[in-house]
């Protein structure tokens, strides 16, 4: 039993000098010249690849960004639906819809105009101007509300306008007041569909909300109304320039990258890696060799000076 035991020691003992020994020789390995060299040359290859994946990566977003420019100018160049074609008033909004080009016709209800806060455009926060719409020509002469209660309101974000427009107690600045002002008569507007934003329930100054909510707006303006919203591409008559349009509204997350790129992209960082993994291959398999070589006890190499 005492023999067995002091042979594992033995055997322990035995694993844990050429451990040992092979990390001492992975060491002297890999600070030799021949394989600094390597190294180097490795290490420029894993830097070439990780500069070819940041290019594919930014031509990922490129493109990306290219497909959507193509398609908002393809939608822009289109005539726009009626509004009645798509969607008729109480009924549930598509997901298909966003970005839907469409015109409508109607009569601006200033009374339930409210500012939507903490939005951004081009990186500045301020607040999006909502107004009630109610609509008097959707393209089908009355046909898609002639079975409800009456004419039907839709949401219209009329623009953006910056935060100093408005004091924080909710005060429109005196050279606004003209300029939020909607038109009184009858407008023509072309734009584009969003479906509705979840409700919010926020302490805010009276006539501003947090989201672009229809069942909160059902709420306030009464119904029937339409489920999602309308951003204004163009007015008829026009709406004043200091108001700033909104872009195209899109599915959220539906834009970033080129998949192609990205795979390209990952691919470059992968080869990188495997460049820095195959010189610490090398190394390993020459100091395995090297160890091997030499006896695996020290002992057992004064044992052979002895003889």
């Amino acid at each position: 039993m005492q023999k067995d035991d002091e042979s594992r020691i033995d055997a322990s003992d035995q694993e844990t000098l050429q451990g040992g020994a092979l990390a001492a020789a992975m060491v002297k390995i890999a600070l030799s010249p021949q394989k600094i060299v390597l190294l180097i040359v490795f290490l420029a290859a894993a830097f070439v690849c990780a500069r070819l994946g940041i290019w594919q990566l930014e031509r990922a977003y490129e493109r990306a960004n290219l497909a959507q420019q193509h398609e908002l100018a393809e939608a822009a160049a289109q005539e726009p639906s009626l509004l009645g074609e798509v969607l008729a008033p109480q009924a549930p909004f598509p997901g298909s819809l966003v970005g839907q080009r469409v015109s409508v016709s109607g009569i601006y209800e200033p009374e339930n105009q409210l500012l939507v806060v903490g939005r951004h455009v081009e990186g500045e926060v301020g607040f999006l101007v909502l107004d009630s719409l109610l609509v008097t020509d959707d393209g089908l002469g009355g046909a898609s509300w002639s079975d409800l209660s009456g004419q039907p309101r839709l949401p219209v974000v009329r623009g953006w306008i910056p935060t100093d427009a408005v004091s924080e107690s909710g005060q429109i600045a005196d050279e606004w007041v003209a300029t939020l002002q909607p038109p009184t008569s009858q407008v023509d507007l072309v734009g584009w569909l969003q479906a509705s934003e979840a409700a919010e329930t926020r302490s805010l100054p009276v006539g501003q909300t947090s989201a672009l909510s229809s069942a909160q707006l059902a709420n306030a303006w009464g119904n029937p109304i339409y489920s999602g919203y309308f951003v204004v591409q163009s007015s008829t008559p026009a709406q004043p320039g200091d108001i700033t349009l909104l872009p195209r509204p899109s599915i959220e997350g539906s834009d970033g990258l080129n998949l192609q790129n990205l795979f390209y992209a990952i691919q470059w960082w992968v080869f990188g890696g495997f460049a820095v993994a195959l010189w610490l291959r090398l190394v390993r398999d020459d100091a395995k060799r090297s160890a091997q070589s030499q006896p695996s006890n020290p002992f057992d190499q004064l044992d052979a000076h002895t003889r």
